[in-house]
């Protein structure tokens, strides 16, 4: 993710949603005033890379599923969230990288039905956020 403010927006839906870690790569930082107080409750986690973090969430037990569009999404409003699931958003302009992509489980697409064909990156991880919350209340 670049883009601090994105990323500000996630932390405080996160934290809207109880959802108590993120996890980020790069040089990641938030602003507290978009972050609200997401940015106290949210534990923000940044790493260098990305797939050796998601090897080792694996062999916890966590389910990757990354929310991209390819020719092998899945649906977001026919998707079914495991309990353990680590979401994985990419960065805004590229989406998932294909050694990203290559180490998730599944993934899932919000379905466009104008223009743009893309939502931002924010918007699209609260979507999907907020359906995954929707399939497993209160186990965020």
């Amino acid at each position: 993710m670049r883009s601090h403010v994105n990323l500000s927006h996630i932390v405080r839906t996160c934290g809207c949603f109880g959802i108590a870690r993120v996890i980020a790569t790069g040089a990641a930082g938030i602003h507290g005033k978009i972050a609200r107080d997401g940015a106290e409750s949210v534990a923000l986690d940044v790493h260098r890379s990305l797939p050796p973090l998601l090897d080792r969430l694996r062999a916890e037990g966590y389910e990757l599923v990354g929310l991209e569009q390819t020719t092998a999404s899945e649906r977001l409003f026919t998707f079914a969230f495991r309990p353990r699931t680590v979401l994985v958003i990419g960065n805004e302009r590229a989406g998932l990288e294909p050694d990203v992509l290559a180490r998730l489980d599944r993934v899932a697409e919000i379905p466009m039905a104008g223009r743009p064909h893309s939502l931002n990156a924010a918007t699209a991880a609260a979507i999907a956020v907020y359906e995954y919350c929707r399939q497993h209340p209160g186990s965020a």
